[in-house]
């Protein structure tokens, strides 16, 4: 069982930056694949950016993409979301997530149901 904690969020105005992190305890973290996702008040939660367990593969959505990057330090057992040129669009708690298989196709990793365990959460608020 993995079990996934976020840390890093915050209030922070538009343009600036924040680095989220999620360390993971118990299981083979390192070979799964990992993702981020939001969600917003009164909204669904959201597909962020992926990473497969070896970190060939990445993926982002439209709204984030060259803007926000995931990387991860294997030796920390930890995956990070490095955000920059923040928008107020960009807020809402954000999550971390662990998929048992070591990657996901195109469409399953943007999907919450392709992932089995999640943090707590993080909020970040972004003020314009």
């Amino acid at each position: 069982q993995v079990q996934l904690v976020e840390s890093g969020g915050g209030l922070v105005q538009a343009g600036d930056s924040l680095r989220l992190s999620c360390s993971a305890s118990g299981g083979t973290f390192s070979m799964y694949a990992k993702g981020w996702f939001r969600q917003a008040p009164g909204k669904e939660r959201e597909f962020v950016a992926y990473m497969s367990w070896t970190g060939a593969d990445t993926d982002y959505s439209d709204s984030v993409e060259g803007r926000f990057t995931i990387s991860r330090d294997n030796a920390k057992n930890t995956v990070y979301l490095q955000m920059n040129s923040l928008k107020p669009e960009d807020t809402a708690v954000y999550y971390c997530a662990a998929s048992r298989s070591p990657s996901l196709g195109p469409g399953g990793r943007t999907l919450a149901t392709g992932y089995d365990y999640w943090g707590q959460g993080t909020q970040v608020t972004v003020s314009s």
